[in-house]
């Protein structure tokens, strides 16, 4: 073998150290789906469902529509969109046209998405038929490459009665009118038969995805994933979980051909609900609950609780605020959530009486892992074997897939096991790179022995037993709820306020999402404002999670002696009170 064994004795049973064959085009799990199980449901959405078989015709007649609009091998197409049942065929359409997805966050600002736009250089966009999607569509369009727009509408994925009760009493979302030109979804399905260009992929070579992250610092950054990559990890996944799928039932592999039904709580655009939800389900011919709104009802979250009972899904992926939602729900116990057979939980540290209370209500097991938007995004994983699984750690390595401790200053040392330092990772699910961020690419990738390691920018060690720890960031990045939030970003926003004159924004603990965000603002001379009055101003040009949750206004903020604003220092006075 290649990569070498793991320093420990709990290594879980049956899962091998390195697996093979993931040298696939990225839409070869659609594929394989609609030949194996071609009249199993896939999507399901307010009643409505697709099997494989349709979802792969419609992705195919996205696929002709794109490359008839002049769409090539390599250009970029963007999906603007929350969850629903239109993502994975225009997702996969994306792909056998021989192009890449850009993932976009449905919740950005018109400023936001237009930065994305442009960065990527993205020729089509995919958004929802929406009063609140479709004008920001609109707007960030502008003075980017964008060429074609298509208009999502949900109407043709529900049931008859609920399309026409819903036109009825103009419960349909749709945007008040459409600029010319704008082409709709419905036409594409109408128009184009279902017959995808023949585009040659090589899945090593060839991006899949543009996936934005702040990476370790700075504004936002394209991470370039080929299709390679997330096949491997796809399949990583499914050598790594070992469940018993029936009471008293051995454990065995993810069952395959629709046993398993996933409830899509997490968003699409994010490699985490991605990879663990959208193509994992994919590729094991498994049903999937499109959730576009998972903070839906009254109170929060009680939809979910509703599609639970009605679909019963067998596998959850979350973040820890899920489980927290689920957990302190008001009405959980008036809902049978006994279905859920399995539950990974990543994006922020998972708080142990958190994990145990959520399986005790619900009889199933969480097992977290680790990774980045960079990682495709899982990297380790905690056995799923409740007796090797050690809570506070990320587990081990998933196949193929080898992590060192390195120091932090050069990232090339290798440090001693039980050493703090930086975490590097090397594997087939490691991207390519920065799109067009040569210079970013120096600062995270090292060579160490022979071999290219990605610098994730976390601090940790590797205990006795193997068990990988994370200690600390080596950044200052937020993670609100598993999101990524990157100071400087919400810095420049508060410096663009007139009153502004100083800015610091820290993450501090938060008992709903893991950290919240803080801005200490000091303004300009004689100069006065209100904690909401910059709050406003921020949630007009902020995505909801990136939005600071407390102003407190400071006469002067700490600074070193070059005049550089200190976080950590206010970090510090943060925790402290």
């Amino acid at each position: 073998m290649s990569i070498q064994p793991w320093p420990t004795t709990n290594w879980p049973k049956g899962v091998s150290r390195e697996i093979a064959d993931f040298e696939h085009p990225l839409f070869s799990f659609l594929d394989d789906a609609a030949r194996d199980y071609p009249d199993n449901v896939y999507t399901i959405f307010n009643g409505g469902t697709r099997t494989f078989a349709q979802v792969k015709q419609a992705a195919d007649r996205v696929a002709n529509f794109l490359a008839a609009s002049g769409i090539k091998k390599g250009d970029r197409v963007a999906i603007f969109l929350p969850n629903l049942p239109h993502y994975p065929e225009i997702y996969f359409g994306i792909l056998k046209a021989g192009a890449v997805c850009v993932t976009c966050n449905p919740l950005y600002t018109p400023s936001e998405l237009n930065y994305q736009l442009k960065d990527s250089g993205s020729k089509v966009v995919f958004c929802m038929d929406h009063p609140q999607f479709y004008p920001t569509t609109v707007q960030a369009i502008q003075e980017t490459g964008v060429e074609t727009v298509v208009i999502c509408n949900v109407k043709a994925f529900l049931p008859p009665v609920k399309r026409i009760l819903g036109a009825l009493l103009n419960k349909i979302p749709k945007a008040e009118s459409h600029e010319p030109g704008h082409v709709m979804y419905d036409e594409i399905m109408a128009s184009y038969p279902a017959q995808a260009p023949d585009v040659e992929i090589n899945p090593s070579e060839d991006l899949a995805l543009i996936i934005y992250t702040g990476g370790t610092t700075g504004v936002p950054k394209g991470a370039a994933l080929t299709h390679a990559n997330f096949v491997f990890d796809v399949k990583a996944m499914d050598e790594w979980v070992y469940l018993s799928q029936e009471p008293g039932a051995p454990p065995e592999k993810i069952r395959k051909g629709g046993f398993h039904c996933y409830i899509g709580v997490l968003p699409w655009y994010h490699s985490f609900g991605m990879t663990m939800c959208m193509l994992t389900s994919c590729a094991s011919g498994s049903r999937l609950i499109c959730v576009p709104d998972p903070r839906a009802g009254n109170p929060p979250f009680t939809e979910v609780l509703k599609l639970v009972q009605t679909y019963r899904p067998t596998i959850l992926v979350g973040v820890p605020t899920i489980f927290s939602a689920f957990e302190n729900h008001p009405l959980l116990d008036k809902y049978d959530l006994s279905s859920l057979i399995c539950c990974a939980s990543g994006g922020a540290p998972l708080p142990v009486e958190l994990a145990k209370n959520f399986e005790a209500k619900t009889g199933s097991i969480i097992f977290e892992g680790y990774g980045l938007s960079e990682t495709s995004p899982v990297i380790t994983g905690n056995p799923s074997d409740k007796d090797l699984r050690l809570f506070g750690s990320v587990g081990f390595p998933v196949s193929n897939t080898d992590i060192k401790i390195v120091d932090s200053e050069t990232g090339i040392t290798v440090l001693p096991q039980g050493e703090d330092g930086e975490i590097a990772v090397n594997g087939p699910q490691v991207m390519k790179g920065y799109w067009q961020k040569p210079d970013a690419d120096k600062e995270v990738f090292r060579e160490i022995d022979g071999k290219r390691y990605f610098l994730t920018g976390d601090i940790g060690h590797i205990d006795e037993n193997g068990y990988i720890l994370i200690t600390d960031r080596k950044k200052d990045l937020i993670l609100v709820g598993g999101f990524n939030c990157y100071p400087r970003e919400v810095e420049e926003v508060l410096f663009q306020h007139p009153k502004v004159a100083q800015a610091a924004v820290v993450g501090v603990p938060d008992p709903r999402s893991g950290e919240a965000v803080k801005a200490y603002v000091q303004l300009r001379e004689g100069m006065t404002a209100t904690e909401q009055e910059i709050l406003d101003f921020c949630k007009e040009k902020l995505a909801g999670y990136k939005r600071p949750r407390a102003i407190e206004f400071r006469d002067a903020l700490p600074t070193s002696p070059v005049g550089k604003v200190l976080r950590r220092v206010l970090k510090e006075e943060a925790k402290q009170k």
